[in-house]
């Protein structure tokens, strides 16, 4: 499969592009390794990375994240990972993975030795690109769940959040989140620009604040987008672009994060 990704790059530019989409590529596999583990029974996929494989948002992504949604269900995410990296090692990556179960969220960063420099994307023999993998065995009650079918690299049928559960698990990371992600930012202009994308799923909202020790007033029809509007002042836009910028697959784009384009967004205020 190898011969796959040099197919990818042949027509690519740059590295951060050819970086872009290598990893994606080895998400796409990540992924079809799950599902023919028995993962994506037990498991949930959301987050960003849900987004661009499921709606096609033009930003690349770096983790992939899900949550348990059916704990009664076989899991076990130490047996995943092995199949996972027999399966790579079997085609000639070298890889490597680095865990922690041991908390609520279960977490590995999966290691690719070496394959940066072999497509020509790093000068440095030893830099390692990583995909990082995330599981809530814990998640707030009350996402909505769907199945979908698709195509992105490789044929996925992939369990998943529904799309007013994703606005509400990304409006509960910019509530919640120490300083505003670039990232977070675009997410939210594009969910906010459809006028077909569903209200946020409040139920799941509320419940993710509450048990993520929110101490203001819990969003409801009529007040959450006044208090999106509070979280988003002050805001370092220079910040959020740069974090932003390398993941966009139209980097002009980032023109378009700034405070005017987010009030009018909103219907409210940000000076």
């Amino acid at each position: 499969m190898k011969a796959y990704i040099e197919q990818l790059l042949s027509a690519v530019a740059d590295p951060i592009t050819g970086r872009n989409l290598v990893r994606e590529y080895l998400q796409a596999r990540i992924l079809e390794s799950l599902q023919r583990a028995g993962a994506m029974v037990p498991l949930a996929f959301h987050g960003g990375t849900a987004l661009r494989f499921l709606y096609a948002i033009p930003r690349y992504s770096e983790d992939l994240d899900f949550a348990l949604e059916k704990p009664g269900a076989d899991y076990d995410f130490r047996a995943y990972l092995r199949v996972m990296q027999s399966e790579f090692e079997k085609e000639g990556y070298q890889v490597g993975i680095k865990l922690n179960d041991r908390k609520t969220v279960n977490s590995a960063f999966v290691r690719f030795n070496n394959l940066l420099y072999e497509f020509g994307l790093s000068a440095q023999r030893d830099e390692v690109l990583a995909v990082k993998i995330e599981v809530d065995t814990h998640p707030p009650a009350g996402a909505g769940l769907e199945t979908t079918l698709i195509r992105r690299h490789v044929t996925l049928r992939l369990q998943h959040h529904d799309r007013a559960s994703l606005l509400a698990g990304k409006l509960h990371a910019l509530f919640q989140r120490r300083y505003v992600k670039g990232r977070d930012l675009y997410d939210l202009m594009w969910y906010l620009s459809d006028p077909d994308w569903p209200a946020p799923n409040l139920a799941l909202l509320q419940n993710a604040l509450q048990q993520t020790g929110w101490d203001g007033p819990l969003p409801d029809e009529q007040n959450w987008r006044d208090i999106l509007c509070q979280r988003l002042r002050n805001i370092d836009w220079k910040k959020s672009v740069t974090d932003v910028k390398p993941f966009l697959e139209r980097s002009n784009e980032v023109a378009l994060l700034n405070q005017e384009n987010f009030e009018k967004l909103l219907n409210c205020s940000l000076g």
